[in-house]
């Protein structure tokens, strides 16, 4: 089920798409009608129909990290909303050290057996502490890696608010068990690079709800 929000001037829209029920977001600005979209993993159709309905014009396509189900639609969502508009759409980020893992989108997909998946070149790496210039806002760039080593997040400090992956979840945090995981290096970079974005901040995890950074602080067990 899809779920909407308003983000101190910014409209969001969460989508959940495949079979995963990854956390697909739409952020655009309702006077100007421009959007981005955070971490398409795949149902493209479905995401196209949403801009489509509104009428926005993409800006940008933002991945927090390589995994199939964030970046598994990129492309494809790149080359629809670039010919509607007439113009490239840029994905941006993740960190360059998870281009193994975007080049390697659709083995596996076939592993998973599923259709629809493509790899994804990525038109800029971000890394930490970089700012990108989107909507008439600033998001700040952190490079959080253990669920893997590329993980990013994107925080819009005016409104309190972070797309933040697999990094934390409401009473969890991102899977580690890959070979390329890091348990330990996990949980300090979200009490490094999290924590200290503040309490208020809400935050939009690649799976299930939204909760804050102080409900995470004070509640997580994975965090204690």
């Amino acid at each position: 089920m899809s779920f909407s929000s308003d983000l101190d001037g910014l409209d969001l829209l969460v989508v959940p798409v495949t079979a995963f029920e990854q956390n697909c977001a739409v952020l655009w600005d309702p006077a100007s009608r421009h959007a981005v979209v955070v971490d398409p993993g795949g149902d493209v159709p479905r995401v196209m129909r949403e801009l489509e309905a509104r009428d926005l014009t993409l800006d940008a396509i933002l991945l927090t990290h390589g995994h199939l189900d964030h970046a598994g639609g990129a492309d494809a969502l790149r080359t629809a909303a670039s010919r509607r508009q007439g113009a490239t759409v840029p994905v941006i980020g993740p960190d360059a050290r998870d281009a193994f893992l975007l080049s390697g989108i659709a083995a596996q997909a076939a592993h998973f057996g599923l259709d629809g998946m493509q790899d994804v070149t990525v038109d800029r790496y971000v890394a930490d502490n970089d700012t990108l210039s989107l909507l008439g806002r600033t998001f700040l760039v952190r490079h959080v890696p253990g669920h893997t080593p590329g993980h990013v997040i994107f925080h819009d400090a005016h409104a309190r608010f972070a797309f933040v992956g697999d990094t934390l979840f409401r009473g969890s945090v991102g899977r580690t068990d890959f070979p390329y995981g890091d348990g330990p290096l996990l949980i300090r970079m979200i009490a490094e690079r999290l924590l200290p974005l503040g309490d208020d901040v809400t935050i939009l995890p690649g799976h299930g709800g939204i909760t804050t950074i102080g409900q995470e602080r004070r509640g997580n067990p994975f965090l204690r």
